[in-house]
């Protein structure tokens, strides 16, 4: 090859890196390594693989796989998304309140909360359409892995009285629900700084098609069940 030939070849290889490197800063994305990264990891350590994310790849899928029989990994179940919401009906009257709310949602989950509306008026609790009733995230990827870590490893064992989750919180299709009563268990929450304690409900959505499947993966994830 010439050397303009070979001058060309290492410019266009220069300009696809400095494209891909372009990707990864402003997406937080690594189309070469087909993975999802943080941005604010990214900047740090473009390998970063949350802890729990490599125990699902590394352990739980392997062993799901011979337990079930599975015949192919994309049969594997995973988890799909968690969905945190804080019903904070008694600050709906209070602005400041709602907005405390979505403030520790956004803490503890690292991800922008939304307020969520009531869809029409109830009398009884003196709610109308329109009206501020709680705070939710939804998380994927990354930084649902990293909460999954985080509420079993730190949350969990802070709870007092705390013997173990339910195991017949499922609803049939792969699903867990579980209800914490005190949103303060997280770390994130500066407990002196808090005028209002929430209760808080975690929904995990997998694409597991029975309750057992989606158990034996939580149980991967070393959820601590009772049953």
């Amino acid at each position: 090859m010439s050397e303009a030939g070979k001058e060309k070849t290492e410019k266009a290889k220069a300009d696809k890196g400095a494209k891909a490197d372009k990707k990864v800063s402003k997406k937080g994305v690594d189309k070469s390594a087909g993975t999802q990264i943080a941005v604010g990891e990214a900047a740090h350590d473009p390998n970063y693989v949350p802890r729990f994310k490599k125990r699902y790849f590394d352990e739980i899928r392997p062993e799901m796989m011979k337990t079930f029989g599975y015949k192919n990994v994309m049969q594997v179940p995973r988890i799909n998304k968690i969905v945190l919401n804080i019903g904070a009906g008694e600050g709906s009257q209070d602005t400041k309140k709602m907005q405390a709310a979505a403030n520790d949602l956004t803490a503890i989950a690292g991800q922008k909360a939304i307020i969520t509306k009531a869809k029409k008026a109830i009398s009884t609790f003196k709610i109308t359409a329109g009206r501020p009733v709680g705070v939710k995230v939804t998380l994927r990827q990354d930084r649902m892995f990293e909460f999954l870590d985080r509420l079993v490893t730190m949350a969990l064992p802070r709870m007092r009285d705390f013997r173990g989750l339910k195991g017949n919180s499922f609803d049939g299709r792969g699903n867990y629900a579980m209800g914490l009563k005190e949103h303060i268990v997280f770390v994130e929450i500066d407990y002196d700084k808090t005028e209002t304690v929430w209760g808080m409900d975690i929904i995990i959505n997998t694409t597991a098609k029975t309750d057992a499947e989606a158990k034996a993966l939580l149980k991967g994830f070393q959820f601590p069940f009772m049953n």
